[in-house]
């Protein structure tokens, strides 16, 4: 019954979406088809045919239900700009901001959480404070600001990494030299998203690790002799990482979501840099259904850590 209500919830949310959706981005200033046709000498003849074409020349309750209709039958409408299926434009961008989303934040994970328990462990010693207050400012520092500090110092200044793009164009690369050339446009708009993350998750598990060494359990545990990494280990960091897991799963939501500021600045392929250009030429289809996949990722992330987090604490599963 639990399930059944959150997964109701989950899907009037993710329709209310929607509907939220098709109305901001018709309410925005500038007229799309005039995006398309910047030339002066097309005519309004040809403009009208091409409203026509896309639906714009009904009103907005008829676009309305046409959205509706489209979005019951997984269709997102054809992209104004691409002249394309939304959906193949979609799934061509997606696996490459996954790619980008997946290795940073499996690294941010790894460093916060390891640095954070550190801190926790040591709280109120100047190596607490030190790791502290460097996490504090890069959670502090918005990401577009991280990759453009990262690209003038290695790709401009030092000339070490790419200034941008997924690869080399037309370098003809295949194979393994392939994938290295990807991992080293990977590397800044990665570390962009790694720093702030890593700043994010310092600060959560530092504060679990603190609540935990207050708790009776440790005091037991120290009193039977046990050696400080083997509390550190198998009691104090088990427990502290139930919030660490809590926040992981809502941020692979919200990281799809929030690489359209690193995107842009790196010229990355992907979903977010796909948004920057969709509102630029005013695509409603594309833009739709871009911002429908980040908001249904989000919704999806907290219903699968809502219904997991009772197996992973047992005191919830007991209740």
């Amino acid at each position: 019954m639990r399930l059944t209500r959150k997964i109701i919830a989950a899907m009037l949310t993710i329709f209310a979406i929607a509907c939220t959706n098709f109305v901001i981005f018709r309410i925005a200033p500038g007229d799309p088809i005039r995006m398309m046709f910047r030339d002066p000498r097309v005519s309004a003849g040809q403009m009208q045919a091409m409203r026509e074409k896309f639906g714009l020349d009904k009103p907005l309750s008829g676009q309305f239900i046409a959205y509706l209709k489209a979005l019951s039958r997984g269709d997102l409408g054809l992209s104004f700009s691409h002249r394309r299926p939304v959906t193949q434009i979609i799934a061509e961008r997606i696996p490459k901001t996954l790619l980008l989303v997946s290795v940073s934040l499996t690294i941010a994970v790894i460093i916060g959480v390891a640095l954070g328990a550190f801190a926790g462990w040591h709280r109120g010693t100047r190596t607490d404070s030190f790791i502290l207050t460097v996490s504090l400012t890069l959670y502090s520092i918005p990401t577009f600001a991280l990759g453009i500090l990262l690209l003038l110092v290695f790709a401009y200044h030092l000339a070490l990494l790419p200034m941008g793009g997924m690869f080399t164009p037309a370098s003809g690369l295949t194979g393994f030299d392939y994938v290295k050339d990807v991992l080293r446009h990977l590397i800044l708009p990665a570390f962009s998203i790694i720093l702030w993350y890593v700043g994010e998750y310092v600060i959560l598990t530092r504060n679990a690790m603190s609540d935990v060494m207050n708790q009776d359990y440790i005091v037991t545990a120290r009193a039977k002799g046990l050696k400080e990494f083997h509390i550190l280990k198998n009691h104090a960091l088990r427990n502290a990482l139930l919030p660490v897991v809590t926040v992981t799963g809502v941020n692979l939501g919200f990281a799809v979501a929030g690489v359209i500021e690193v995107e842009t600045v790196f010229s990355w392929p992907g979903a977010g840099r796909l948004v920057y250009d969709a509102v630029m030429k005013r695509d409603y289809p594309l833009l739709q259904g871009v911002f429908l996949l980040f908001a249904v990722s989000v919704v999806l992330a907290n219903l699968a850590i809502d219904l997991i987090y009772s197996y992973i604490d047992p005191r919830i599963k007991r209740k």
